[in-house]
Order: structure tokens, then C-alpha cells, then sequence
């Protein structure tokens, strides 16, 4: 019997020394330690930092009460899966898109998965810049890739539900991902010159007012952009965002901010004159034209 307890403490210990060296963390502002950069899947299966959260969401997921037949069309496929152990839809879809992994009989060596920074200095990054030319403006993502060549896509969750949305990456249908608005425009950020956007900002403005539903889409797409410290790019997408919800005060608060982190005091005083007009007793503007007052020398 102790012999047998032994050999259980020594496989526990072993199997936690091995990834040891795999695996970088960092704690955010509330002391919350997180894992960032590529480790190892199990590790959340059994990590107390984790485990609580992926196997509550793991065992929620219901499955067709009729056995998927998706493994032949996906046994070639790998997914890179980029989250945050911070995020509360990284904790629910990724759990169940690895148990659905599973049940088709599918290897979880096909799939990569790579935690990302949301701390004082770092937001959707990671260790060794993985998610560059990626994309990644929301987490969870979930790229599926054929040949190492990126073949569709889920952001954040899924389109209809995740049995649907993965068969339909099986069958070759893929839904459009959730964002289409915030991906376009990152790609677009990824790929033009800042002067080549500019020249074309009407041309683009036209294209996102078709699928951008809600202001939050690329607010938060301009600050993934802005605390990376690609302002430029940042401010294109908040510019873009007070040409479709013009009348919304934060999207003026936000290219406000841009404005001023960049130096154009006089341009971010305007905007946040801007939020109160619309929004007359907002307190943030109202500190910042202050401040930005005191900057200027009014």
C-alpha cells in the first residue's frame, strides 16, 4: 500500500517538474498569476490555478445524442487556440471546444495552445510574439489551420453553436467569424501603409458600416492597438469609429485618448469637447479638458 502511494506522489510530481520549464507566468495587478506564451494543454486539467474552471466548463457541454462522424475530414487539421487564462470566455469555450476535440477521436497534439498577457504593460500579447500577423483582437480564437495555412477561423464563440461551427469547418462551410468589422480592419491595418489607409478611408469607412453592428467592436480593437503601442494605427480606428456611431460620447472619450497619449493635445481637447455636447455631464471629459487645458496653456 505505501509502496503504491509513493508511486502515485512521484507520478504527480514528475508529471508537474516536467512542464516546469515549459511554462512562463506572470501575476496582473490583483496578484492573480497567469500563463503566457505556448504550454501544454493537461496542464489546465490539473493545475489548481485552473482545473476548477476547465473541468467545470469541460463537463458542461452537451453533445448530439448521435455520434459525430468529423474525424476523417479534420485528422489533418491543427488549431492554434489563443487565450487568456484571465478571460471569462477563454475559461468556457476552450474546456468545451477540447472536449468536442475529443469526442470526435481527434489527437490533442493537433492542437497549440498559447495564453496571452493582460497586465499593466501588456494586453493580447504573448511571450514570444506568436500572435503577430495573427489578428487577435478578441479571445478566445480558434484557427484552424491545413499544411500550416490558415483555412477558418472562430473568434471569441461561436457563430451558430460550437457542434455547428466546427462541422461546418469540417464540411468546408465555415461561418463567418464573429467580428467582421474589427477582423477586416486589423487585416487591413496588418497589410497597408498607414498613407494607403488614409487615402482610402472613405473606401473603408463604406465597408465596415455594412458589418459593424455595435461601437464596442472596434473600440476594442483601437485599444488592443493603442496599449501595444501602434498608435497610429489605433487612432485610424477610433477616427473610423465617430464616422459610424457619431453620436455615441465614447467613441470621441476613446480617440480622445489616442490624441492625447500621441501629443495632439489641441485635436484630443476637441473630442472630449465633443463627448459633452453629447453627453453633458460626463465626468471623464470633464477632467481631461482640464487637464488637457493645463497642457496647452489656456
Amino acid at each position: 500500500m505505501k509502496t503504491t502511494i509513493l508511486m502515485v506522489i512521484c507520478t504527480i510530481f514528475s508529471f508537474f517538474n516536467s512542464y516546469s520549464q515549459e511554462i512562463n507566468f506572470y501575476k496582473n495587478a490583483k496578484g492573480e498569476t497567469h500563463i503566457c506564451g505556448e504550454f501544454p494543454l493537461d496542464y489546465l486539467e490539473h493545475d489548481s490555478n485552473f482545473k476548477v474552471w476547465f473541468n467545470k466548463f469541460y463537463s458542461e457541454l452537451k453533445l448530439p445524442e448521435k455520434r459525430l462522424r468529423l474525424k476523417s475530414r479534420l485528422k489533418k487539421t491543427t488549431v492554434d487556440i489563443y487565450l487568456g487564462t484571465w478571460c471569462g470566455d477563454s475559461k468556457k469555450w476552450v474546456p468545451q471546444f477540447v472536449k468536442l476535440w475529443d469526442e470526435l477521436g481527434l489527437k490533442r497534439s493537433q492542437l497549440r495552445l498559447i495564453g496571452l498577457y493582460n497586465d499593466e504593460k501588456r494586453y493580447k500579447t504573448s511571450r514570444k510574439g506568436e500572435e503577430q500577423d495573427q489578428q487577435i483582437h478578441r479571445v478566445p480564437v480558434f484557427i484552424f489551420k491545413s499544411n500550416n495555412v490558415e483555412y477558418a477561423r472562430i473568434v471569441e464563440s461561436p457563430k451558430n453553436d460550437l457542434v455547428t461551427d466546427v462541422a461546418q469547418i469540417a464540411l468546408g462551410f465555415p461561418s463567418k467569424p464573429n467580428y467582421e468589422g474589427a477582423n477586416y480592419l486589423f487585416k487591413v491595418l496588418e497589410t497597408e501603409s498607414i498613407e494607403s489607409i488614409s487615402e482610402n478611408f472613405n473606401a473603408h469607412y463604406n465597408i465596415l458600416r455594412k458589418c459593424v453592428q455595435k461601437s464596442k467592436e472596434l473600440n476594442t480593437l483601437g485599444y488592443v492597438l493603442l496599449l501595444n503601442n501602434r498608435t497610429k494605427e489605433a487612432l485610424i480606428c477610433f477616427e473610423l469609429n465617430t464616422y459610424l456611431f457619431k453620436y455615441e460620447p465614447n467613441v470621441y472619450d476613446s480617440l480622445g485618448e489616442a490624441l492625447a497619449l500621441g501629443g495632439e493635445h489641441l485635436k484630443a481637447l476637441k473630442m472630449y469637447e465633443k463627448v459633452l455636447e453629447i453627453d453633458p455631464e460626463n465626468k471623464n471629459a470633464k477632467a481631461q479638458i482640464k487637464h488637457l487645458e493645463g497642457l496647452i496653456g489656456f
